[in-house]
């Protein structure tokens, strides 16, 4: 006898999606979620319906706002957060998961990538895994360009391997968590922090959950090498205090090399009366010892700057009423009626 699905329990989701460039691209996903407003099964026969869409936008250069007032006016179930300017991806989705009140959490990107069928599949996963955090994992990898791929590749392998070995490897913005551990992290994470490294501080153990990849909506891509090289930083910076020792290792790997030729040096002159080369040596030594001693500094200086943004209460997103209502847009609709 095939098991059925319990009419008792309807597991609730909310839908977090950050907005940058989604004016191509966010009808066509809304379309699509669409269909899981209604209550739906999943492959293990539990029921679960997607009760709220927070579509979080993140100020960008397009015009993503109207389109998200569009939406929100057509359906009830959607509920836009405004940012009060660009704060970028993770810290967009933080709002969104903060701003969030069912029982699970998915974040998903705006470019189509990720298909809203695998929300079962996820949720699946997390309860057979007892795990409170699942991630998305295209099988083959993910659908983008094969230098953004080697990047996060790349990245990701420094993460697991030298800066905190873990679940880096993992790490996808395509994400179902408890509701109370995202708003939870939502809420209180601090300025810079990389999202998936704050999961993982609150998060016993995260499990993967294999999908197949999907081709991206046709748009203009936000993410440039710039903005990768930014989350990367923001990934080390947020991982601990493994860098600071890296660079004592650094340190002290140029200290073992420079004692070692000073012994090498010193031997040759007295046992067997080598000449020593002057400046040369001291050129070698000198920018050697320098450069060592700049990127330590520099990889003090952005911890000392995290410290700093948090110490001064410098806030990881603030979230505004809509643009279309705040004391600017009735102010000036007020002054129109008048003329």
């Amino acid at each position: 006898m095939e098991p059925q699905p319990s009419d008792q329990y309807i597991a609730t989701i909310s839908v977090v999606v950050p907005v940058y460039q989604g004016e191509k691209t966010i009808t066509k996903l809304v379309n699509e979620l669409a269909g899981y407003t209604k209550p739906s099964v999943t492959g293990s026969w539990l029921k679960y319906v997607v009760s709220e869409v927070l579509l979080v936008h993140d100020f960008g250069p397009d015009n993503s706002a109207e389109v998200i007032k569009n939406l929100s006016d057509q359906h009830e179930w959607i509920r836009p957060v405004w940012l009060s300017r660009n704060f970028g991806q993770h810290a967009a989705t933080l709002a969104g998961m903060s701003s969030s009140v069912a029982e699970w959490t998915v974040t998903l990107d705006e470019d189509g990538q990720h298909d809203p069928k695998n929300i079962a599949k996820l949720l699946d996963t997390a309860i057979q895994q007892n795990s409170q955090l699942v991630y998305g994992k295209f099988d083959g990898g993910a659908p983008h360009s094969r230098w953004r791929n080697s990047f996060s590749a790349t990245a990701k392998w420094l993460y697991t391997k030298i800066l905190y070995p873990g679940d880096g490897e993992f790490f996808s913005s395509f994400r179902l968590m408890s509701g109370e551990i995202g708003r939870s992290v939502g809420a209180y994470a601090g300025s810079g922090v990389y999202l998936d490294v704050a999961l993982t501080w609150v998060v016993d153990r995260s499990v993967t959950c294999q999908i197949q990849p999907r081709a991206e909506y046709p748009r203009q891509t936000g993410f440039t090498f710039r903005r990768l090289l930014s989350h990367f930083l923001r990934l080390v910076l947020s991982s601990g205090t493994r860098p600071l020792r890296f660079v004592s290792f650094i340190g002290l790997a140029s200290l073992v090399v420079g004692l070692s030729y000073a012994s090498y040096a010193l031997y040759g002159k007295i046992a067997h009366g080598y000449s020593v080369e002057g400046w040369t040596t001291v050129i070698v030594f000198v920018t050697t010892g320098t450069g060592a001693i700049l990127f330590s500094l520099g990889i003090l200086a952005e911890y000392l700057g995290v410290i700093v943004r948090n110490a001064i209460g410098r806030p990881l997103y603030l979230i505004r009423s809509s643009p279309f209502n705040d004391a600017i847009s009735r102010t000036r609709k007020s002054n129109q009626s008048r003329q």
